[in-house]
């Protein structure tokens, strides 16, 4: 039991970590039906953003916060130059991204330097609990419950805010909502932002987490988010979360049960919902 209690403990914060990456691609696909590989090169670019105010300042808080200014950031400028010239166009859409992400991974190098970089817990999270036999590691804690936050957040702003109410309208119809006078371009921006800022959020938390940050993670990371919002349903935002859970907790137990299958284990979840269930385990915002 104390090992079952582990796997769950440690598959859910992998699965929160995922989450707020894909969480970032269900908003930007659910409004703006944008494809965007470049995704992972703002998660890379937020952990190493993060961890380098982490460490020239020593405060993990305003590590987060420059994470998420810097997504907010280039979430600007992809919008403005990378995105707006191809929307509705799902080829070029991938293509310019998935460069785009090339690029990011790159100026990566350029910056930072191209070695592998060593990431310490915040001493305020590190260590862990004893409850009888089971050890419970506090920055797993921290991260799982920042998730379920930043879920509840949103959710709330999607389903009871006048903001949410105009996302979700633009979901639906674009067209309308623009004929009632709202910028629909400015709410492209701005949801295209906050998506930004998440995957960043998911990078500079994700890099303690890991123990080290490289320039090829983002791609990494990224593949794992296209998993989730396919196996939660394009455009989901609840989908998101639980099919993030879901692929965290299948890793946690077969890493541990059947290592041999545990980087295979989310193609075949993806592959069994795809045969059984092509729109996803829950309906897309788009329905």
């Amino acid at each position: 039991m104390d090992l079952i209690i582990s796997l769950v403990i440690n598959g859910l914060a992998t699965g929160m970590l995922i989450f707020l990456l894909a969480a970032g691609l269900t908003l930007i696909f659910g409004l703006m039906d944008v494809l965007n590989f470049a995704h992972g090169g703002l998660f890379v670019w937020g952990a190493y953003t993060g961890i380098f105010s982490y460490a020239y300042t020593g405060s993990f808080i305003v590590g987060i916060v420059v994470a998420i200014l810097t997504g907010l950031v280039f979430g600007f400028i992809m919008e403005k130059l990378i995105i707006t010239p191809v929307y509705g166009n799902h080829v070029q859409q991938i293509l310019i991204t998935l460069g785009f992400m090339l690029v990011l991974q790159e100026m990566i190098k350029v910056f930072f330097g191209p070695n592998v970089v060593a990431v310490k817990v915040p001493e305020y999270l590190a260590g862990s609990w004893q409850v009888g036999d089971i050890i419970i590691i506090k920055y797993r804690i921290f991260i799982i419950i920042f998730g379920f936050i930043v879920f509840g957040l949103f959710h709330y702003i999607l389903t009871r805010t006048k903001v949410g109410l105009i996302v979700r309208a633009g979901v639906m119809n674009k067209d309308m909502v623009q004929a009632l006078g709202i910028n629909i371009k400015r709410i492209f921006l701005f949801v295209f932002m906050t998506g930004a800022a998440l995957a960043a959020v998911a990078g500079v938390l994700m890099a303690p987490y890991s123990g080290s940050i490289y320039a090829e993670l983002g791609m990494e990371y990224a593949i794992l988010a296209f998993i989730v919002v396919v196996i939660g349903g394009m455009g989901s935002f609840q989908g998101s979360l639980f099919a993030a859970i879901l692929v965290g907790l299948a890793g946690s137990f077969m890493a541990y049960y059947v290592p041999y299958l545990s980087l295979a284990v989310n193609m075949i979840l993806m592959a069994v919902v795809l045969i059984f269930r092509p729109q996803g385990l829950f309906q897309a915002a788009k329905g």
